[in-house]
């Protein structure tokens, strides 16, 4: 093994751990952004919700999701352990450790579960969300990743790849496919008490914490480097380095685009500058960029991103006018944008077709919103997904926790 390859494999190790970790961050972004989002009354479910969740998908990714992904179902890994034999025994052309393509893997998944959160808060049962979370982290996921970035034919019919599909690092295969999940659950638990009246009416109701919210997108947007950058898998060699440096500054260009336009359509719809379109529309881009940030240039990424920040603010509106409740804007984000980011690509690069993108989208959308549905609908049946009116009135905390995020300036009972 030469001094050259040796240095080569333990950089691009580092490199995919250190993005992984960066990754792995973007949980702290969404359980800030989540908390800002609703009411007070219901802070410290929605963290503990986040912080389940996430352990969940990796225990759940380890046990079965990663070998049905990656493996086709072979779970003699597990048995031996992901590690294998660690770095002996690697040869060329190996490029970074097993492990740490498994730590990669598994923060991603734990991403699309983290959407769904945000989206069924403020009136879903803790353990009956926790339940859904096994199901989707272990199985659901990792079923239509396999025939995505592992390109498994679908169900033995055809293969996405072949038909010019492409999604670099995840615009649809985790953040459509987590929007999917999302509005399964939001069709079978209903709209929030008071969220719509008699009249059809919608009835603004605040998050309880926008500075929360803020620095939860601020997060997010950090995290989001690890996100795009890592997915170049990459980084020891010129080329390989050209390319990270590439997608770090379309990323950049993407979220700062779509921050703008989502800040002007809300002024121009609202006559007021909305912080909380700003903050989706930040996410809006960077959501819309994840599908293909190496090959824009960096005006082509900010004109993406900045069309990502437009739609998130129709979009949100329009699923309000259809009474679907989203409290923190996820299904419109990770879900509208996230269909757009697919369409984008083959604007810019020429090996993906707008058919491909598109019975690519299909797919994930289609199996991840019936899956998750009778999932979602099994649940219900057996112990119930929504709190009772009485516990939803006094807010979550208290009855699924039995503590307030801010016991000394709130009661959960006024």
């Amino acid at each position: 093994m030469t001094d050259v390859f040796q240095l080569q494999y333990a950089l691009d190790t580092f490199y995919f751990l250190m993005c992984g970790a960066l990754v792995m961050w973007m949980a702290a972004g969404f359980a800030m952004l989540e908390a800002g989002l609703v009411r007070t009354k219901n802070t410290t479910v929605i963290l503990t919700k986040n912080i389940a969740l996430f352990g969940i998908a990796c225990t759940m990714y380890m046990v079965c999701g990663y070998a049905i992904m990656y493996g086709g179902g072979d779970f003699s890994w597990f048995l031996s352990g992901i590690l294998g034999d660690g770095a002996t025994g690697v040869e060329e052309p190996a490029t970074y450790a097993p492990a740490a393509d498994f730590y990669f893997q598994v923060v991603f998944v734990a991403t699309a579960m983290s959407i769904v959160s945000g989206a069924v808060a403020e009136r879903v049962k803790l353990w009956s969300f926790l339940i859904f979370a096994v199901f989707l982290t272990g199985f659901i996921y990792p079923m239509e990743g396999s025939w995505t970035w592992n390109g498994m034919p679908v169900f033995g019919m055809y293969t996405l790849g072949d038909l010019g599909f492409s999604d670099f690092a995840g615009s649809g295969i985790v953040h459509m496919a987590g929007a999917s999940a999302a509005l399964a659950g939001v069709i079978l638990l209903g709209a929030r008490k008071g969220k719509y009246g008699a009249d059809g009416s919608s009835k603004a109701i605040p998050g309880g914490n926008l500075p929360l919210a803020t620095l939860g997108t601020f997060i997010l947007w950090l995290g989001w480097f690890g996100f795009n950058g890592g997915s170049v898998l990459a980084t020891a060699s010129v080329e390989s380095a050209n390319a990270v440096a590439v997608v770090f500054m379309n990323t950049n260009a993407a979220a700062s685009g779509g921050m703008i336009v989502a800040l002007i359509v809300a002024k121009l719809l609202f006559g007021k500058a909305d912080l909380t379109m700003a903050l989706n529309g930040a996410l809006a881009g960077l959501v819309a960029i994840t599908a293909e940030p190496s090959t824009p240039t960096p005006l082509q990424a900010t004109l993406f991103g900045g069309m990502g920040g437009a739609l998130v603010v129709f979009s949100i509106v329009f699923l309000d006018k259809l009474k679907i409740d989203d409290p923190v804007g996820a299904i419109s984000v990770h879900g509208t944008v996230g269909l757009l980011g697919l369409l984008l690509v083959p604007l810019t690069n020429d090996a993906s077709s707008f058919s491909g993108q598109l019975i690519g989208a299909a797919t994930i959308f289609v199996w991840v919103f019936t899956a998750s549905y009778v999932v979602w609908l099994a649940i219900k049946m057996a112990m119930g997904i929504r709190v009772s009116e009485e516990e939803e009135m006094a807010g979550l905390d208290l009855p699924e926790t039995g503590m307030e995020a801010y016991p000394e300036f709130v009661s959960a009972k006024t």
